[in-house]
């Protein structure tokens, strides 16, 4: 048999969310639904995967590196997490690099009894925390911000479970959405901003608690509610009930869920994604004036964005390229001629469409500007005769701290040159971003009004609803890292 050796990463230009999140309690099937859930949330994380059930007596983890699919796809494993409750997670590290100690959920006992964790999010202050609770005594096994919130629980004096919850979260600042299990009770915390999603479903006599809509749609569960900004819910006999221990805050979800991070099919304040997309598409195509033959979206991310481009100025929309769906993360011994074909291992020009036209080509975001460029020279290399990019976003010049894995500021395009300048390094025969107040008309408001809901926007922004504790300085604003030398075994 052929030994397998050298693996890279195939560059994703897109910027990541860290995780989902899912939980169900008073299921027969809660294990198998909660691999289910997690399938239909493999999208916010691709890393590892792992699931925690209670029996009723003891509990039972099971952790992975790589897709839900290929871990939790038979009845063996299933068979190793018995038990009506379960949580559980998908991972994309930004905080505490890659090592299977960092897959969660994590679990860990304490004098209230045990409690399995799972973390959608990222802690601005998790290496003060860290330090501190070190010092007290405290021994670390992984290099997850996500333990230190384990940690803060086992510590408390509080006597009952939510009261060390509470204990915990009033240390903790950032972006949050946590899912919790102890053994007679299922937990929702979401941060006072509301910056990272957590909702409710209900399946049957089930409650089920995820990041995102569409994990309720795959098995069948009825969507009841978002889980509210500094909100702590928590199911106990079969009954939900709510604790806000937080003083009143207004809403700031981050606008990315809306641009990007949700599957199109997700519900996100009342509509689905792909409406709102749509809605962004239309209103860049309002805010310009370029003449051309056809619209052809970036698949999958420009699609939404530019059917409605397209719908707005009366274009015919076409797939002027063709998706390879079968690319996963890493790609077997490559070797520099592999390597060398870039962006064309995902993505190929349907010359039939775009030879001698004029085209739009529309995308949800432009990170660093180096894929576009590449797709720009696919499309003139296939006989395009102009190929002008609209980008159904404000320009991303500052990186995130609330659980997106962004670049430094260094290395985010428009954070360092201008519109004329990016559209020259990619080649582009022109460019244009949306307008920010283009995007929140797009979502039905105008931030030229005053009392317009202001999301978390700081990517285009610098306004940080959280103040970043942990911050390294304006010169070396980057993500947070627990350990920087951690080993990844």
């Amino acid at each position: 048999m052929m030994k397998l050796k050298k693996k890279f990463k195939i560059y994703d230009p897109k910027i990541k969310e860290e995780c989902a999140v899912f939980g169900i309690s008073n299921s027969n099937d809660a294990s198998t639904l909660t691999a289910l859930g997690l399938h239909a949330l493999q999208h916010r994380g691709q890393e590892g995967c792992g699931i925690v059930s209670y029996d009723g007596e003891k509990y039972h983890s099971e952790k992975r590196f790589g897709l839900v699919g290929d871990n939790f796809n038979d009845e063996k494993v299933i068979k190793k997490l018995p038990g009506k409750h379960a949580i559980g997670h998908n991972r994309y590290s930004t905080t505490g690099g890659t090592a299977l100690r960092n897959v969660q959920p994590f679990f860990a006992d304490t004098n209230a009894g045990g409690i399995g964790v799972a973390h959608n999010g990222n802690l601005t202050n998790a290496i003060t925390l860290r330090n501190k609770l070190v010092q007290e005594g405290a021994i670390f096994y992984t290099t997850s911000d996500t333990e230190t919130i384990v940690q803060l629980i086992a510590k408390s004096k509080r006597v009952k479970t939510i009261d060390k919850i509470i204990d915990a979260i009033f240390q903790i600042q950032g972006g949050y959405a946590l899912v919790m299990m102890t053994q007679n009770t299922l937990i929702g915390v979401r941060d006072p901003y509301g910056i990272r999603p957590l909702v409710i479903g209900k399946l049957k006599n089930s409650y089920v608690l995820a990041s995102e809509t569409c994990a309720f749609d795959i098995i069948g569960a009825k969507f009841v509610r978002e889980v509210e900004n500094g909100e702590i819910v928590y199911i106990e006999n079969n009954e939900l009930k709510s604790v806000k221990p937080f003083p009143p805050r207004k809403i700031r979800p981050c606008v990315f869920e809306y641009i990007y991070f949700s599957r199109p099919d997700s519900i996100l304040n009342g509509k689905t994604a792909y409406e709102y997309r749509k809605n962004f598409g239309a209103q860049l195509a309002k805010e310009d004036d370029i003449k051309a033959d056809l619209v052809v979206p970036v698949p999958d991310s420009g699609n939404a964005a530019a059917l409605g481009y397209a719908e707005e100025k009366r274009l015919k929309f076409d797939l002027g390229l063709i998706r390879n769906h079968y690319v996963g993360r890493t790609f077997i011994e490559p070797s520099q001629q592999i390597r060398s074909l870039g962006v064309k291992l995902k993505l190929n020009p349907n010359i039939s469409v775009i030879k001698n036209k004029k085209i739009i080509l529309v995308d949800d975001s432009l990170v660093r500007g180096t894929t576009s460029s590449k797709i720009v020279k696919m499309l003139y290399d296939a006989g395009a005769k102009e190929v002008h990019v609209r980008i159904a976003s404000p320009e991303i010049k500052f990186p995130d701290f609330y659980g997106v894995d962004t670049p430094t500021k260094k290395e985010l395009m428009a954070a360092n040159k201008s519109t004329d300048e990016i559209c020259e390094f990619i080649k582009a025969k022109s460019l244009k971003f949306l307008s920010l107040n283009g995007l929140y008309l797009g979502m039905g408001f105008d931030k030229r009004n005053n009392n317009y809901p202001q999301l978390t926007d700081h990517h285009f922004t610098g306004e940080y609803p959280v103040k970043i504790i942990d911050e390294l300085g304006e010169d070396k604003v980057t993500q947070l890292s627990l350990l920087s030398t951690a080993s990844n075994n």
